[in-house]
Parts: C-alpha cells; structure tokens; sequence
C-alpha cells in the first residue's frame, strides 16, 4: 500500500505543456509505427522470429528472461517458482523486449522514435497479465484467502467508480478526510472576495511578525489547500509559526459562463490581493511565493508590475516551476507538435472551460501504470480500498481550467515568452523578465517528472535579479514542496560556496554538497531576512477596509467541478 501513495503522489496533476496534447498527436504517432512495420517485410519477418526463439526457451524452460528488480508487478514469488505463472511473465517480457528492439531498429527520426516509445509503452503495460484475475497471483490468493470476498468488494468497488467518480478508478479513500475538520484546520479567515478569487488571512501564532506580508498565488487547476494539508506538513502553519505574516489565494473554480478569465484576469486579481494584503498589514512591499502554473502566473505579475514600474513586489519565491520549457523536458513532450498547439488552441477557443475531471483523466493516461494500473489491481482485483492520503485527497478535488486561460499558457509555450527579453505581448506589456529585480528563491525536485529540475533550474537565467538562490530537493513533484522538518528521509543539494550561479545545471549540481533535513528551515531563514523588521503581531485578521468574512479555508473551496 505505501508504494501506491509514494507513486501517485509524485504524479499528482499538473498544468503544463500538455495542455497542447492532442488525439491527433497520439494517433500520428501510432500511424508512424504503422507505416514503418508495413515498409520493410523482412524486418518484421527478422523480429518476429526472434521473438519465436524467445517462445520456443520459454516452452522448453530454458528462458531467462526476467523482470527489472524495481518492477513491482512481479514481485510475488510465484512467477519464479509456479511454472505457468513463470512462463506467462517470460511471455511478457518477450513481448516487452521485442517491441523495445524493433523500435530502436526503426528508420526513424529522433523525434518519432521518442513518440512511438511512448505509445508503446503505454500499450505494453495495459496488456500486463498483472492486470487481469487469472494472471495476478496475489489477487488469486486474496480470493482464496477470504473467501472470495475479495472478489465481491473489488465488484463494489469498480461499482462505485462507475457511478460515483465518473468512470475512473479512485487513487484515493477520501472519507477520512473533511475540509476545516483535519484538513486545512489553520486558523484564519477569508478578509477579501471578488468573482474570481477569496483572500484568505491567517492568523499569527507568535507575538511578534516580520513587516513585510508573505502572499501565496496557488495554481489555478488545483485548490489552495495544499498549502495547508495536515498541521506537520502545514506551509501556512510553518510561516506563521515563524512569525510571517501570512495570506494565500484561493481561486474560484470557473464556471462555462466564466471560461472567459483569461491570464489578464488572473493577474490583475493577484494584484489586488497584494494591494489589500499590503493595506492590511500597513507594509510597502509585498513577498510573493507560488508553485507550478502559480508560478507561471507570478512571474507573468512581476513582468506586468516591471513593466509599469510598480516596486510592491518584495521577494519572489518560486516552487516546481518552469518558464523555460524544452519539449524533450517531459517523457510525454514528444508527442506535442506545433499542429497539435494548434488544434488545442482551436479547440479551447470553442469551449468554456476544460474540465477538471477530463484533465485529471488524460494525466492519468500517460502514466498508467502508476495512476491506473497500480489502483486497478489494488481496487478490483484485490477489493481494497485505495489508500487514505491528504496529498492524493487534494489532488482528486479536481477545478476546472477557463479556456481563455488555458489559451494564454499554450501561448506562453509555443512563443517562449519569458524567454524572450520584450519580444512577446501579453497583458498589455511586453513580457521581459530581465526587468524584474526581486530577490529570487526557486525551487525544484529531484525524481519531478512533472517540472523537471533541470527545467526549473533555467529560471535562474531569465531575471535581472542580482540575488538569486536556488535549492533542488530530493523529492518528486508537490513531495519536493510538502517537505517538513523531521523527515528522517529528507535532504536537498546547495552550492559549496555562495556566489554566481552557473547557466547550467548540470554545472550548478558540480558545485553543491548534500544537506540532511528538510530544505523548510533554510527557506525560512532566507525568508525571515527579506521580512524586514518585527513588530507586535495583530490581534484581529484583516482592517475596517477588509473586515473578516467566513473562516479559512473560505468557500470556494468547497466548489465542486
């Protein structure tokens, strides 16, 4: 059980490029393996008879085909000693490794190659004999074992995905868990509402606070809870445990009237909860931190407020983020082509909004071993239920994506915009991030398949920022952000020496040294310096101007796609 919540959680969804996915990429890629295996007969004819030699040890016991140590799959011990078992594994493998071998004979160009692995790894591992009753031994002794109560649970269970979860299999048992109750209990209170978004204010926790205000900009596919999970991996309860003055964005889940809230919307709406925040805790600057397409959108604010030589913005953190973005970032940037932009754009521009429950749908689909396959047997074929994590509670409470928006980050991708020192127009400014002067602390993660950390580590290049750190946590996606003190696993990589940082990262990581420990404390402390001075912390949330409204985590939460 523990591996299901350690793989789902470093899949957790994401905006990204792969908004601009579309079916057509993925049905040219699965053309192109077509018309290479018609155009060479003799190949085909080649592979296919060493896949036969491959079945004939297999039948005579004589294969050594075995599966890779970290495949899980197989770890029951009957594929090794249960002779039909063994030989249905070798199968597999045979077939696994036959097809990896015919690809690499492909007359293909490096791009096609990448898009037909990719299709074919998915098509390999849905047709697993793990998958199915009669070649999963595990499943078969847990029906044994109970009864087959297993079996009648797993039905329940397939059931009630059926009708309750729109068809998907569940990552996660989400009864445990009640907003306000063990989720997001830090106290605070929403002090400002618009249409698009509330301004939660959380109260302090300590007698004094730094001056200057720290506020949150979440994603805008995900809920703002994140930053406030369980009270151990609370980053809203660490801030405020360290004298920060803490506020978070929490966005309105769009509507199909309000799919026209596009990156314009969304960045005014920061602005003015930065203007209230700095009214409200009488401070001329205001520290902005943000995480993944958060950060997108607060790198987009700092551009804007450069631009218009606004000074409000004090120090700028950015979590999992990429401004950078190369195609061959991510296992799946293969499959994007610039006609496949298009018709996303396309389509966009004919819907409202895009589903939050069809984006978690698709995200799921390119790594289906671990957010189908993995709950499919666990589920069904063995009747349990799915594990009861927060992180995987947070990511099944899907919102919806306004197409306008969703047509502003394909732009922000094809034209590279922050890339591009002026040369792009959005939001009535030319977006030139070498104009932003804040202090910078970026963050990335070591096994993020999602922003990858060489990606995120490109941002450090892109500002005109002379104070510039960054820190890589050894973790995956949101785990590198949730990553509290007293984790006996934790640990981040930083420079040796303080100084200039290299242009690249693989030159960056030649100069750092491993640190044991959560990377929170080290965050804090660069946080605490650009906080200015202490004052007596407030005794009510929010002014007369912002009078408190509903209790954190505020409403909008609570909106269902």
């Amino acid at each position: 059980m523990p591996h299901l919540e350690d793989e789902a959680a470093q899949s957790t969804s994401a905006l990204g490029p792969l908004v601009g996915l579309t079916r057509e990429d993925i049905f040219g890629a699965v053309a192109v393996l077509l018309r290479e295996t018609a155009s060479d007969p003799q190949r085909l004819m080649r592979h296919s008879k060493a896949m036969g030699d491959d079945m004939i040890k297999i039948m005579t016991g004589k294969s050594e085909l075995a599966p890779e140590p970290k495949d899980r799959r197989f770890k029951d011990q009957a594929w090794q000693y249960n002779p039909f078992m063994r030989a249905g594994m070798q199968y597999y493998l045979a077939v696994q490794k036959g097809m990896a071998n015919w690809l690499e004979e492909l007359e293909l160009d490096e791009l096609e190659r990448d898009r037909a692995r990719f299709i074919s790894n998915i098509i390999i591992d849905s047709v697993a004999p793990t998958n199915t009753l009669i070649g999963n031994p595990t499943a078969q002794k847990m029906a044994i074992d109970s009864g087959g109560l297993s079996l009648i649970k797993g039905l329940k269970n397939a059931y009630d995905d059926m009708v309750h979860n729109k068809g998907m299999v569940s990552q996660v048992d989400k009864k445990p868990f009640k907003l306000g109750e063990n989720i997001a209990i830090s106290k605070g209170s929403v002090v400002l509402r618009t249409e698009m978004m509330e301004l939660v204010h959380y109260a302090p926790t300590t007698d004094e606070v730094y001056e200057i205000p720290q506020l949150t900009i979440p994603p805008q596919i995900n809920k703002m809870y994140i930053n406030d999970l369980s009270p151990e991996k609370s980053v809203v309860k660490y801030q405020v445990d360290n004298g920060i003055q803490t506020f978070v964005i929490s966005w309105k889940n769009p509507t199909k009237d309000e799919g026209h809230w596009d990156m314009a919307d969304y960045v005014r709406s920061c602005r003015e909860a930065m203007e209230a925040v700095a009214k409200i805790t009488k401070s001329k600057k205001v520290n902005v931190s943000a995480g993944c397409s958060g950060g997108q959108t607060a790198a987009m604010l700092a551009s804007k407020m450069a631009s218009d030589k606004d000074d409000l913005l004090g120090a700028l953190t950015l979590m999992v983020c990429v401004l950078h973005p190369k195609q061959n970032d991510i296992e799946a940037g293969s499959l994007i082509s610039d006609n496949g932009l298009q018709l996303a754009r396309r389509r966009a521009d004919k819907k409202s909004i895009i589903k939050g429950d069809d984006l978690a749908r698709g995200f799921a689909w390119l790594r289906p071993n671990d957010l189908i396959w993995n709950y499919v047997i666990n589920n069904y074929l063995l009747g349990q239920d799915p594990p009861a994590f927060d992180v995987l509670f947070w990511n099944a409470d899907a919102t919806n994506l306004s197409a306008s928006l969703m047509g502003d980050f394909l732009t922000v991708f094809e034209t590279l915009a922050f890339t591009k020192k002026g040369e792009v127009e959005m939001i009535d400014h030319k977006v030139d991030l070498s104009k932003v002067k804040s202090d910078l602390f970026i963050l990335g993660g070591v096994t993020d398949h999602i922003t990858p950390w060489k990606a995120t580590y490109r941002s450090t290049q892109l500002f005109g920022s002379k104070d510039v750190t960054y820190v890589l946590s050894h973790s995956g996606h949101m785990q590198a952000i949730l990553n509290p003190p007293g984790n006996p696993k934790a640990k981040y990589y930083l420079p040796k020496k303080p100084g200039k940082l290299p242009k690249t990262a693989d030159k960056w990581l030649e100069t750092t040294e491993e640190v044991a420990g959560s990377w929170w404390p080290y965050w804090m402390e660069w946080l605490q310096k650009r906080g200015g001075k202490k004052k007596k912390a407030p005794k009510q949330l929010g002014n007369k101007a912002y009078t408190p409204l509903d209790p954190a985590p505020g409403l909008y939460v609570l909106d269902e796609c």
